[in-house]
């Protein structure tokens, strides 16, 4: 059964506007044959939207089928039963409108960061012209601190750069909604934190639906506007969605000083307790 968390928020909100229904995941049910033929059920009755602008991140313990709902949502993977819908229309294989990002990087060896980016726009926005590619090419490489580096191959980047090569990449074809599965997770902490940092700086300025599949509590609650946290697999449901009320922008240190944000993380923290090992 899902629970809505009623937590206290101390009369600080963050700024919400009017809910519009954008993603409509409904009753949705994910299931697998076993060779002996019985049913392996990984998602269970999943009920969720997201709305236009919103930043949503699911966390949960591993084989909680967090990655195999992403999927789903990107058109990867096909539900056994339920709906999910964007703007109303049903979802049902990979779009434009729809980008995902990995935790590994996914980058073409032999093209360099400006053509990797390039390649994207050029099969998406294939009535552009030219110039005005280019233009988008330029703009994303920038928005991401990489114009320097426009010329280099991938294995001559860090894996910090290479990850936002591929968030340039995905964010360069106007996508309506970013997904992102544990896109930091092959980081060291200090670049982690850098590029949530710089993701984040990205979607403040250019809001759009992202939801994110994450591990790290701390992670979730300085980016996200709600924590959707999964009971554990099989039979996986949602748990708990939590409201993250700090407004955006936000900071990372003035976060920290707050006992609301201690609340919160170990609200999520003694939620994943009771979960472990279900």
């Amino acid at each position: 059964m899902m629970v809505k968390s009623s937590l206290q928020t101390n009369g600080i909100h963050g700024d919400r506007s009017t809910p519009t229904e954008f993603l409509v995941i409904e009753n949705l049910t994910k299931s697998y044959r076993n060779p002996d033929g019985s049913e392996f059920v990984v998602l269970d009755n999943i009920s969720l939207t997201v709305q236009e602008n919103e930043f949503v991140s699911l966390i949960g313990h591993s084989g909680c089928g967090k990655s195999t709902l992403l999927k789903m949502v990107a058109g990867l993977e096909r539900p056994t039963s339920g709906l999910l819908t964007l703007e109303g229309k049903a979802i049902r294989k990979p779009g434009a409108e729809r980008m995902m990002v990995f935790q590994h990087y996914s980058l073409l060896p032999w093209l360099t960061v400006r053509e990797n980016i390039r390649l994207a726009v050029d099969e998406v926005l294939d009535r552009a012209s030219h110039a005005e590619k280019s233009q988008i090419v330029n703009e994303h490489l920038a928005m991401v601190n990489l114009t320097a580096a426009a010329n280099k191959y991938p294995d001559e980047i860090s894996g910090g750069m290479k990850q936002r090569v591929g968030i340039a990449r995905a964010l360069a074809i106007r996508p309506k909604m970013l997904l992102m599965d544990e896109p930091f997770g092959a980081l060291d902490a200090l670049t982690r934190g850098k590029l949530q940092r710089e993701v984040l700086n990205i979607w403040e300025a250019n809001r759009q639906a992202v939801m994110m599949v994450t591990h790290d509590v701390d992670e979730a609650l300085y980016m996200s506007d709600r924590i959707v946290m999964l009971t554990n697999g099989p039979h996986a449901q949602i748990g708990e969605i939590l409201e993250v009320p700090f407004p955006h922008p936000r900071d990372r240190a003035t976060l920290r000083e707050d006992p609301l944000y201690y609340e919160l993380r170990n609200h999520v923290l003694n939620f994943l307790d009771q979960h472990f090992g279900d």
